[in-house]
C-alpha cells in the first residue's frame, strides 16, 4: 500500500496514548521482576558504593526455587478441552471436534506453549497466547499457536474486562526485518523500509529503536550497518498491528423459527446469498444490521502496511492473568521483591559482620613494629600465621570487634518466612519438611497449598476457554472443505488415527463429521499428568483386582513403572490370540459350563425337596385341624349331659384348645421361617451348601420332635376327657 501519512499518524496517536496509560508502568515492572527471577536483585549504583567500601554484596535467589515449585504443580496438571453438543450438533460430531482440537494441540505443542503463558503470567502477571490461520505449511490453511511477547502486547487502558471480546482495542508490536515485511506484506516497502536509518518525525524514537528485547539483550547496538548488512537480517523496523472495532452495516442470516443469526461473509455475492435462502426454503431470511467489526491495520513508520476487515471473530491475542481485579494485573514475583532484597541485604550485613570481627584492626606505638611497615600491617594483618616483630611485646594490641547487633540474624530468617507465606509455597510443598513430620501430615500441608494456588490454576483454565474458544470459532469458519487428519494419542500403545472430516457420503446422502454446522459447549478438565497418576492407579488396581474386579492386565501394566510397557501389552495380546490360548479359553468356558449346570441340578432338587416337605407340613396341619374339630364336638357333648362338672370339663377343654391353638401357631411360624432359610440358601453359592443341608436336618429333627410333643400332649387330653367322661357318668 502506499504511503499513508494521516492514517498511520492516526494509529501511531492512538499507541502513544495505550503505550502511556499504564503499558509503560507494566514493562518497568515486568523488567524488575524478571531481574528478580534471573538473580539480578542489585541496583548497579549500589554494588559499585558496596565494592568502593569492601563490602560484600550477596544474591540468595529464593523468587526461582519458590516458582519451581509453581511450576511443576502446573506442569503435572494438565487440561483437557472437550466438545459437547448444545444446539444443530450431533455427539459424533462433536467427538471429531475435540479430535480436530488435539491435532491442533499436538501440531503447536499446546502444553510448552502453555507452560510459557503460565510462566509469563506468574513472573510478569501477563501472559499471552496468539491465535491465528497459517499458511506456511498447508495452503488450506492451519490454526496457529504462538506465545507473544507479554510486553509487546499494548491493551486498550480503558477496558476492566478479562475477556478480550469486551475490549475496544489491542496493540501487537513487534520488530520486523524488511525479509518478514517482504514476504508477509509488499517488497516495495520492505524496501522503502530497508533504507530509513530513522523514523519519520511524528513518531519519534519508539518507531525504529535499538534497543530490543532478544538474546543479545536489552543494550544498544554500537551503530547501524545500513543497506549493506548480509541478506538484511537486522530487525530494525517495528511494527505496529492494531485490532478494534468499528460500526459497520453487515448482511445477517437469520433462522425464522428460532431467531439464531449468522453473518454473512463479506466477500458473498448476491446470487450466492439468494442460493442458501432458496435451498432454505422459507426457514431463512436475510437482514442488515449494525454491528461491531473487527477491523485491522498493521503500520511501519509511516507505511500502511495492510488495513482491512479482520477474518476472524475475537481478537488474536488470549489473555493469562494470575490475579486480575478490574484492569489491574498482578502476578506473584511482584510480591516478593521487598522479602528478597530483605534476604539480600540482611546476608551481606551478617557477612560483614562476620568480617569485621576476624580482621578488627590493630593498636601499636610509634616505631614498634620491626618486620613490616604500617601498609603491610594493614593488609596482611588478618592472616593465618601473621608474625609481629616488636620491641616491646606490650607494644601491640588487637581491637576488640563489636558484638554482633542483637537480632541481626533474626531478619534474614523472617525474610525466608516472609517469602513463603507471601507466595503461599511451604516447606512441604518443596519437600523440605522436617523428618520428624508424619507422612498425612505432609500429605494435608501439600493439599491445603495447592488449594492457595486455586485462583491461579482457576484463571489458566480460564484462558484455555478462551483459547478453545477462538480455535473452535477458527475451525468452523475455515475448515470447511475435506481435511485428512493424522492424530497420535496419548495411551499406551500411542497408535496413530485418521480422521476424515466434512467428506461426503454418497450413501446417506449428507457430510459426515461436518464441523461448519452447529453450536458447542466447551468443557475444560484439569487432570494430573500421566507420571504422578502411575503410582496411585496401579495401587488401586491392585486393590480392585484383590476386591474382585477383574481389570484387564493391559490396564495394569500402562500404570505400572515398568519399562518397554508397550511391548510387554503387544506380547500379552499376541499371546491371548494364540491357538494354545484360544483352546485354553475354551476349555475353561465348558467347565464353567459344566459348574453352572450341577449348580443349577442342584438347586432343583433342593426346590423340589422343599416343595416335598411343604406338602408333609400341609397334610400334618389338616390333621391336626381334624383332631381339634373332634375335641370340640366332644366338649359340646360332655357340656350337654354333664351339667356343673361338665363346665369345668368344658374350660379344661377350652384351654387345652387355646395351648393347642398357641403351639399350632409357633409351629407354623417355626415352619415358614425354616423355608424362608431355605430359600435364602438356595440363592448362596457352592461354598455354603453343606451349612444348607445341616439347617435342613435340624430342621427336620424339631419336625420329628414336635409331632412327638403333639402326640404326647394328644395322649394326655383323651386321657382327660375319658376321665371326665367317666366322672359323669357315675355322678
Amino acid at each position: 500500500m502506499p504511503v499513508n501519512d494521516a492514517l498511520a499518524s492516526e494509529q501511531w496517536t492512538r499507541f502513544q496514548y495505550c503505550r502511556d496509560r499504564g503499558h509503560l508502568e507494566f514493562i518497568n515492572k515486568a523488567d524488575k521482576c524478571e531481574k528478580f527471577f534471573a538473580g539480578d536483585q542489585w541496583l548497579q549504583a549500589d554494588l559499585n558504593a558496596l565494592q568502593l567500601q569492601r563490602r560484600p554484596a550477596l544474591t540468595i535467589n529464593k523468587i526461582i526455587s519458590t516458582l519451581g515449585t509453581l511450576f511443576g504443580e502446573q506442569i503435572y496438571n494438565r487440561s483437557e478441552t472437550i466438545f459437547r453438543p448444545a444446539s444443530g450438533a450431533t455427539a459424533e460430531t462433536a467427538e471429531a471436534l475435540t479430535k480436530v482440537f488435539k491435532q491442533i494441540s499436538q501440531n503447536n505443542q499446546l502444553p510448552w506453549a502453555r507452560s510459557e503463558l503460565f510462566a509469563d503470567g506468574v513472573i510478569r502477571s501477563r501472559g499471552f497466547l496468539d491465535i491465528r490461520l497459517d499458511f506456511t505449511d498447508s495452503m488450506q490453511g492451519e490454526v496457529r499457536i504462538e506465545n507473544l511477547n507479554s510486553k509487546n502486547v499494548v491493551i486498550d487502558p480503558d477496558a476492566e474486562e478479562y475477556d478480550p471480546d469486551r475490549w475496544m482495542d489491542c496493540f501487537i508490536t513487534k520488530w520486523v526485518t524488511p525479509q518478514d515485511i517482504a514476504v508477509l506484506y509488499s517488497e516495495d516497502d520492505a524496501e522503502y523500509l530497508k533504507i530509513k536509518d530513522g523514523s519519520s518525525f511524528p513518531y519519534g524514537y519508539d518507531s525504529i529503536e535499538r534497543v530490543r528485547d532478544r538474546f543479545g539483550g536489552v543494550l544498544p547496538l554500537a551503530g547501524y550497518y545500513g543497506v549493506h548488512e548480509p541478506h538484511g537480517i537486522r530487525r530494525n523496523v517495528r511494527l505496529l498491528e492494531r485490532q478494534y472495532r468499528r460500526l459497520d452495516k453487515q448482511l445477517h442470516f437469520v433462522d425464522v423459527t428460532s431467531g439464531d443469526m449468522r453473518a454473512i461473509p463479506q466477500d458473498w455475492d448476491r446470487n450466492r446469498i439468494a442460493q442458501v435462502v432458496e435451498k432454505a426454503r422459507g426457514r431463512v431470511s436475510v437482514t442488515k444490521k449494525l454491528v461491531k467489526r473487527i477491523r485491522w491495520t498493521v503500520t511501519a513508520d509511516n507505511v500502511v502496511l495492510h488495513d482491512d476487515w479482520s477474518p476472524y471473530k475475537h481478537f488474536t491475542p488470549v489473555p493469562y492473568f494470575p490475579y486480575f481485579r478490574y484492569g489491574r494485573t498482578i502476578g506473584l514475583v511482584e510480591n516478593l521483591l521487598g522479602p528478597q532484597e530483605l534476604l539480600n541485604k540482611t546476608s551481606s550485613q551478617e557477612l560483614h559482620v562476620v568480617n569485621t570481627t576476624a580482621n578488627s584492626g590493630w593498636k601499636l606505638k610509634a616505631g614498634a613494629l620491626k618486620n613490616m611497615s604500617i601498609e603491610e600491617l594493614e593488609q596482611k594483618g588478618a592472616t593465618t600465621g601473621l608474625v609481629l616483630e616488636l620491641d616491646d611485646v606490650a607494644a601491640a594490641e588487637k581491637i576488640q570487634p563489636n558484638a554482633t547487633p542483637q537480632g541481626l540474624d533474626r531478619l534474614s530468617y523472617k525474610a525466608e518466612e516472609h517469602i513463603k507465606t507471601i507466595s503461599n509455597i511451604s516447606d512441604s510443598m518443596q519437600g523440605f519438611d522436617r523428618e520428624d513430620v508424619a507422612a498425612k501430615a505432609i500429605q494435608a500441608k501439600q493439599s491445603r497449598g495447592s488449594i492457595n494456588m486455586t485462583k491461579v490454576m482457576d484463571n489458566l483454565e480460564r484462558s484455555d476457554f478462551l483459547v478453545a474458544r477462538n480455535v473452535l470459532d477458527i475451525v468452523q469458519e475455515y475448515y470447511t472443505e475435506p481435511r485428512l487428519l493424522h492424530i497420535t494419542h496419548d495411551d499406551l500403545l500411542q497408535q496413530p488415527e485418521t480422521l476424515e472430516v466434512n467428506t461426503y457420503d454418497e450413501a446417506l446422502n449428507e457430510i459426515t463429521n461436518d464441523l461448519t454446522i452447529g453450536e458447542y459447549s466447551i468443557i475444560i478438565t484439569s487432570q494430573p499428568f500421566r507420571a504422578t497418576l502411575e503410582d496411585s492407579q496401579f495401587e488401586q488396581g491392585m486393590a480392585m483386582r484383590e476386591a474382585g474386579i477383574q481389570l484387564p492386565d493391559d490396564i495394569l501394566i500402562e500404570n505400572s513403572r515398568l519399562q518397554r510397557k508397550s511391548e510387554i501389552v503387544k506380547r500379552l495380546q499376541a499371546a491371548q490370540n494364540s491357538p494354545e490360548a484360544q483352546q485354553k479359553a475354551q476349555l475353561e468356558m465348558r467347565n464353567m459350563e459344566a459348574a453352572v449346570a450341577v449348580a443349577e441340578a442342584e438347586a432343583q432338587q433342593k426346590a423340589a425337596d422343599a416343595q416335598l416337605k411343604l406338602a408333609k407340613t400341609k397334610s400334618e396341619i389338616a390333621s391336626i385341624e381334624q383332631e381339634n374339630a373332634r375335641i370340640t364336638l366332644e366338649a359340646k357333648f360332655v357340656d350337654a349331659e354333664g351339667g356343673g362338672a361338665a363346665e369345668a370339663a368344658k374350660m379344661q377343654v377350652e384351654g387345652q384348645k387355646a395351648g393347642h391353638k398357641m403351639d399350632l401357631e409357633e409351629r407354623q411360624f417355626q415352619h415358614k421361617q425354616s423355608l424362608a432359610e431355605r430359600e435364602m440358601a438356595l440363592k448362596e453359592e457352592g461354598h455354603a451348601r453343606e451349612q444348607a443341608r445341616a439347617d435342613d436336618m435340624h430342621e427336620h429333627q424339631k419336625i420329628i420332635s414336635s409331632k412327638q410333643a403333639d402326640a404326647q400332649a394328644q395322649a394326655t387330653r383323651q386321657a382327660a376327657l375319658s376321665a371326665a367322661f367317666n366322672q359323669g357318668e357315675s355322678e
